[in-house]
This record gives C-alpha cells, structure tokens and sequence, in this order.
C-alpha cells in the first residue's frame, strides 16, 4: 500500500491564509498606527523688537519661520533660574547635537534695569549660550510688561509684584512655531525639556513637510 502523500504546507490553504494575513497586518501597521493630536494654539503673540546681549534689535523679525522656546529669567535670580537657564543650555546641546539649526532658545529677563545688554553678554558664558542658538533679551520695561502680560499671558513686571527682594516670574518654558503662536508651555524640570524637545522637532517636521 502506497504511503498517502501530503501536500506541501504552503499548498495548504488554511495555513496560506495565516500567512497572508500576517504580512498584509505587517504592511498595514503604520498606516494603522494614530497621528499624534496637533498641538493647540493658545494665542499668538505681537510683533515685538528686544534687545539681544550685542545691543542689537532682535524679535519677530529674526525669529519669523523658526520654531523657538522661551524662557523667563534675570542675572541676579538666585532661586529657580540657575535650573531654568540649566535646561536651555541642556536643549542648546541636545538640538546641537542632533544638528538641528531651526529651533531656537530665547531667555527674556524681568529685571531689565539690572540686565543691560552688557550684563547680559558678561553672563552667557555662565549659562553655555552659543549665540548662534540662543539669545538673551533685555528692553524697555514697558515694552517688555506688554509681551510678558498680553502676549505669552505670564506675570509681568508690575513693581508691586516683588517680594522679599525677589523678582516674581513664571518657570515655564513656552514653544512658539514658526507664525508665533504659542502652542504649549512647559515645566522646566527634565520631564518638561524633554517634552518641549519633543514638540519642537515635530512642529519643525510638519513646517517643512508642509514647504515641500
């Protein structure tokens, strides 16, 4: 008596079915796979025009078309911002590193009278800064009151505000695209540097994919 011949597994139906079904799951799983949600816009902020560490204007102008951080600090603070000013200069590497040259840091003191463009100069080395990525901004009160309190909706620089000899100010990192909306605020501990990274290299991936 002949021994019954079997068909080759891959002839077998059941297990051809299996197989498929597994490579069209495989090709399928990116497109499959949610987009992350778009980060919300939370206002936007008015044209403005500081002045950097050379005395030099810097504002909207320079910034249209960049994705950019800002942060909030002054040269005397002795309380959060030597952290604050750690995690910019933590972001500075990091995006360095990477070789990213469209996101750029932006540290705007509340303590204008103090910090004059030259104060802010001698203190760059103290904080890292490579001026080529990250800028520090001093100006008129006024002018800056009106951009910390109407446009990024943080504590401005009311002189009722101090206390203890201290210079009240936010600790939030905030991310502005490119048109200068402000699309999120961050802690300035590691989880929020990591997170405001993260966020900035994806608005900086859509930008482009929407340029090409």
């Amino acid at each position: 008596m002949m021994p019954e011949m079997r068909a080759p597994l891959w002839r077998n139906p059941y297990v051809l079915a299996v197989a498929t079904a597994c490579v069209a799951a495989a090709l399928l799983r990116p497109l499959l796979r949610p987009e992350p949600e778009p980060l919300p816009v939370l206002g936007t902020l008015p044209e403005f025009a500081l002045i950097d560490s050379s005395g030099r204007p810097f504002g909207t102008t320079e910034l249209a078309g960049k994705v950019w951080v800002a942060s909030f600090f002054f040269t005397r603070c002795p309380s959060v911002c030597p952290l604050i000013m750690a995690r910019m200069g933590e972001l500075q590497r990091r995006l360095a590193a990477a070789g990213v040259a469209d996101v750029r840091l932006v540290s705007i003191t509340v303590d204008p009278e103090h910090d004059t463009p030259e104060v802010l100069r001698a203190a760059e080395p103290r904080y890292g800064v490579d001026p080529g990525r990250w800028t520090l901004l001093t100006g008129p009160r006024e002018r800056l009151h009106e951009l910390l309190v109407s446009g990024f909706h943080v504590p401005g620089l009311d002189a009722a505000a101090l206390a203890d000899g201290d210079i009240p100010h936010t600790t939030k990192l905030a991310l502005v695209d490119g048109v200068g909306r402000i699309r999120s605020y961050y802690g300035s501990d590691e989880e929020g540097a990591a997170e405001v990274l993260r966020h900035a290299l994806r608005l900086l991936a859509t930008a482009r994919g929407r340029d090409s």
